[in-house]
């Protein structure tokens, strides 16, 4: 049955720097052309690079001279949908009612409104959504050319996944994709060729540097391989507590030995519990000093992950030439995530072999959205929030976990 779309709908919209120049705004549901789909936002994940976003307003790499103050943008880069129009040439790709994800890195120059970019765009490589290409903290997203043409229009493997999974789907693809930068060179016997592996070493020592959400993700994601030690250091006891009550159950049917330990005791433990030092290490902390360190947990061979971003003017470490010579250690890092971790991700989540329960912090509506980036900067939250666009919540609340049935509770209440 088609869905009757309004005429308006609220937007989170950005015009200028600042929180002042934040707004939530009702404004026109977008027309949809031959090439692109309209899709409702079932839920959105608020994350902190908006925040980012918001500081620096035109000044940020992805916006190279629009003018916010005459096209504001509206923000939000992870969420569930659900197609409600399609455009004429895209009928035999897509349909109304089915469900999709975006993953809103697009490695696509922009197509549309170039004539809004310094030098018309020239030169870019790169566009995404939550930025230029609009978002997704809003009642309704037009999906543009961009994402369709980069591929990055993606249909969920499964009907019944729960909408705050797969709008925390972009986020852990992120690890999901870092995780993939490791390779590890192997050997059977002295004379056999060297075999590459792909991913954390199985059977080996991996180390999680932070607890906060990434790092958790992180830490859940790194069971896939099959370590024989995962040591998660993580600062305080309430986060120390947070891992180990998500993630002991699962290291032990994995065969993993899990180990949360408090950073002051981080090293001894790694070489205590390792005998020879870790073979990859993942720092999901932007601190100069932390990573700095990380070289030195790492056993022969090693690989160290620079996750974490490190602000301009603060990024430059010292590498010792000579672990990289004759110890072989490797460094490797990436920003976001493609379309072929989206999808591995969601494939995850539909075989239940990752839990996104675990990582929700809090519930709310759209309207709550300020309220949420504002709280952000005040105190770390441990989870993202979700907003559900179309649910009529009267308040932002904390949970301690989600899930599908909560949800779905959630939402009869809620009438949507």
């Amino acid at each position: 049955m088609t869905e009757q779309i309004p005429s308006n709908m609220l937007a989170v919209r950005l015009s200028g720097t600042g929180f002042e120049n934040l707004s939530i705004d009702r404004v026109p549901v977008p027309d949809v052309g031959p090439n692109q789909i309209l899709c409702r936002v079932e839920a959105s994940s608020v994350c902190s690079s908006n925040l980012k976003l918001i500081s620096q307003g035109s000044s940020h790499s992805l916006i190279n001279g629009w003018d916010m103050s005459r096209y504001p943008l509206t923000l939000g880069e992870e969420a569930s949908l659900t197609v409600v129009r399609v455009g004429e040439s895209l009928h035999h790709q897509y349909r109304e009612g089915q469900r999709v994800a975006i993953q809103p890195a697009v490695d696509l120059p922009p197509i549309n409104h170039r004539e809004r970019y310094t030098n018309h765009a020239e030169g870019m490589t790169k566009a995404a959504v939550g930025y230029t290409l609009g978002g997704m903290l809003a009642e309704y997203f037009l999906v543009p050319e961009e994402v369709i043409e980069g591929r990055c229009l993606l249909p969920l493997p499964v009907d019944d996944l729960p909408h705050f999974a797969v709008s925390l789907a972009e986020p852990i693809a992120c690890a999901h994709r870092s995780q993939e930068q490791h390779v590890h060179l192997l050997k059977d016997s002295p004379v056999a060729p060297r075999v590459p592996h792909l991913g954390l070493l199985r059977g080996g020592t991996t180390v999680i540097i932070g607890a906060g959400t990434i790092g958790r993700m992180h830490a859940e994601l790194a069971l896939r391989f099959g370590p024989k030690n995962l040591i998660v250091s993580a600062k305080g006891d309430t986060a120390r507590r947070k891992v180990t009550g998500s993630l002991a159950a699962k290291a032990r049917r994995h065969g993993v030995n899990l180990h949360v330990i408090d950073p002051q005791l981080l090293s001894e433990s790694v070489f205590r519990i390792s005998k020879s030092g870790a073979d990859d290490v993942i720092v999901a902390v932007g601190s100069r000093s932390v990573q700095q360190e990380a070289f030195h947990l790492l056993n022969r061979g090693g690989v160290v992950n620079l996750f974490g971003g490190l602000p301009r003017g603060h990024h430059l470490l010292e590498l010792d030439s000579l672990d990289i010579h004759y110890r072989e250690t490797r460094v490797v890092g990436s920003s976001g995530g493609d379309p072929w971790d989206m999808r591995n991700t969601l494939d995850l989540l539909a075989s239940n072999r990752f839990d996104a329960g675990n990582y929700v912090y809090g519930i709310g509506g759209l309207e709550h959205t300020i309220e949420i980036l504002e709280r952000m900067t005040r105190e770390r939250m441990n989870g993202r929030a979700i907003v559900y666009p179309h649910a009529g919540v009267t308040e932002f609340r904390t949970v301690d976990y989600w899930s599908g049935e909560l949800e779905r509770e959630f939402l009869g209440r809620a009438g949507t």
